[in-house]
């Protein structure tokens, strides 16, 4: 079986298809017509989210048997029309969800005790502790909303912290000895800090909005470490405004390009940046806003753990 890898992952995954029989294929630089007019030739794709595999390009890829997706989502795939033409749709939630729950519980206790606002005060010569006075963990109500993988690491990451943590899906029956599964009205009304951990699907675009966010009895953390269309940026910022969210972790944005690998296409002048939405003006100056750059899956391990989860579901499908 023939593999084109259209993105760079670690090198054991080629290693190991090698090992295991595989003819492999890497093209990097392609433009994804050019891919299109060979593809016919591939039995597999191995892929991170260089462009999207909508039907134009399964058309083009007769011979398709499986498409490996080195991440946790597939949003960036027809997955319907792939299983009506048989490809088997690969991904490694598996490999990156340590990572995601480290990263969500670290942009929690930063925001709790202001740690971007201390360190940028202290290089400038300030020494402001009641301004930086934080609050505790302990005791509080975490919700979690979408209780898979991810969620899943997250609530394990808060054990030892004396918290009682929900968790809402739209699954019934996940919930486990970290988390109690509830309605989400329960956890509208319970939570203290509000994690979201969903895949970005018709159902769940622009979910977090001002008729969502209002729901809640309480004013609450919020958190992104998912995908950031699942968020209306601009409600967002109203209900920082307000007081309703008393702050924000986002590892994701509403701007990222499909890739992920960019936030907007042309954002940046000699000047600085320029040209960006109001909201998206606010968060970066907002002090009680944490954004990361689409990096809480992305560690030294999860790289490797990633594509050791796409090698074995490769080998357990096709040997």
């Amino acid at each position: 079986m023939k593999i084109l890898h259209l993105d760079t992952n670690h090198p054991l995954l080629i290693d190991q298809l090698n090992a295991l029989g595989f003819v492999n294929h890497e093209d990097y630089k392609s433009s994804r017509v050019d891919i299109e007019d060979k593809i016919m030739t591939y039995d597999g794709i191995i892929i991170r989210s260089r462009f999207t595999i909508d039907r134009s390009f399964l058309d083009a890829a007769t011979n398709l048997k499986f498409i490996g997706r080195v991440g946790a989502g597939l949003e960036n795939i027809d997955c319907d029309y792939a299983q009506q033409k048989g490809v088997h749709l690969i991904a490694a939630p598996e490999g990156n969800r340590n990572a995601v729950g480290e990263h969500t519980l670290g942009m929690l206790l930063a925001l709790f005790n202001k740690l971007n606002k201390a360190d940028v005060e202290v290089r400038q010569g300030r020494w402001l502790r009641e301004d930086n006075r934080g609050i505790e963990l302990d005791g509080k109500t975490v919700g979690i909303i979408g209780y898979g993988n991810m969620g899943k690491a997250f609530a394990k990451k808060l054990k030892g912290f004396n918290v009682e943590v929900l968790c809402y899906d739209i699954k019934e029956n996940v919930g486990d000895e970290n988390a109690k599964q509830v309605s989400l009205g329960v956890l509208q009304e319970r939570a203290d800090v509000v994690s979201l951990h969903t895949p970005q699907t018709p159902l769940t675009m622009n979910m977090i909005n001002t008729e969502f966010i209002s729901a809640f009895e309480k004013s609450f953390w919020f958190l992104n470490t998912a995908r950031g269309k699942n968020l209306v940026t601009a409600d967002l910022v109203a209900a920082l405004q307000s007081g309703k969210i008393l702050g924000a972790g986002l590892d994701v944005l509403e701007y990222e390009k499909a890739s992920f690998e960019n936030l907007f296409k042309s954002n940046v002048s000699s000047s600085g940046v320029d040209n960006l939405p109001d909201a998206f003006k606010y968060l970066i100056k907002a002090e009680n806003v944490l954004l990361t750059p689409h990096i809480a899956g992305w560690t030294v391990e999860s790289k490797i753990k990633l594509a050791q989860t796409i090698v074995d579901k490769i080998k357990a499908k096709f040997c």
